[in-house]
């Protein structure tokens, strides 16, 4: 497995580099002081997982994510970075992150961290079988791996469809944080809350952009989420 790693702090790159030579010697660790210098690395060297801080010298890791994002859908990508705090999560998910950590970061939770984005990235999308769900302008096509919202294609990504698939496999119930968490992110994730939080926002906002009244998502505060396919 080859890994890029784009930060301008050369202790990170060490740090990094130490951490898969110790704990993942096949691993081979490639890195990218800048934006302009990552995107040029990432054409040439075809890397199987990025790790990105957002406080480049020449553009935001934001803009480097994007970029990426734009000519490849699949390959994962970590934030790592020394900006915190939901909003900033919220921004890097939005720009295409598959997963976010803080600095200062544990090297043990940074590989299990990459281990997991990988393992979902390769991961058969769930579905597959059984006939569509269907209830009111709300429709689950399980064989097609598509959602519609009153007739129009919602285009989710494989994160934010598999949330909506256990939901949706699940109802009317309600499906716990903790279980969700583990479900579509891994074992990993059973106490970040604030992810499903944000990509249960991105999941509403499409829905409302292909139809206007319908919000699938019903909160269940301090319990979990559940399918409300005719909205809240």
């Amino acid at each position: 497995m080859k890994v890029l790693v784009v930060d301008d702090d050369p202790d990170i790159v060490e740090a990094v580099s130490i951490c898969f030579a110790l704990r993942w010697p096949d691993a081979e660790v490639v890195d990218a002081p800048d934006g302009t210098t990552a995107l040029t690395t990432y054409d040439a060297e075809d890397p199987d997982v990025i790790i990105l801080d957002l406080g480049l010298p020449d553009m935001n890791g934001l803009e480097v994510c994007k970029s990426i994002r734009e000519v490849d859908q699949q390959l994962p990508i970590l934030i790592l970075t020394a900006r915190g705090g939901e909003f900033n999560k919220v921004e890097g998910f939005n720009a295409g992150a598959d997963d976010y950590i803080t600095k200062p970061f544990s090297h043990l939770e940074l590989l299990a961290r990459i281990k997991a984005v990988v393992r979902r990235a390769t991961a058969p999308t769930p579905g597959g079988e059984g006939e569509p769900f269907e209830e009111g302008e709300f429709k689950f096509d399980f064989a097609a791996h598509r959602v519609y919202a009153g007739g129009t294609h919602v285009q989710l990504t494989k994160t934010e469809y598999g949330l909506l698939f256990h939901l949706t496999k699940n109802f009317p119930n309600v499906v716990q944080h903790k279980t969700l968490l583990a479900k579509v992110w891994g074992r990993e994730y059973v106490d970040e809350t604030d992810y499903l939080k944000v990509h249960v926002q991105r999941i509403r906002r499409k829905f409302a952009e292909a139809q206007s009244d319908l919000d699938p998502i019903a909160t269940e505060r301090g319990i979990g989420y559940r399918l409300s396919p005719e909205g809240n």
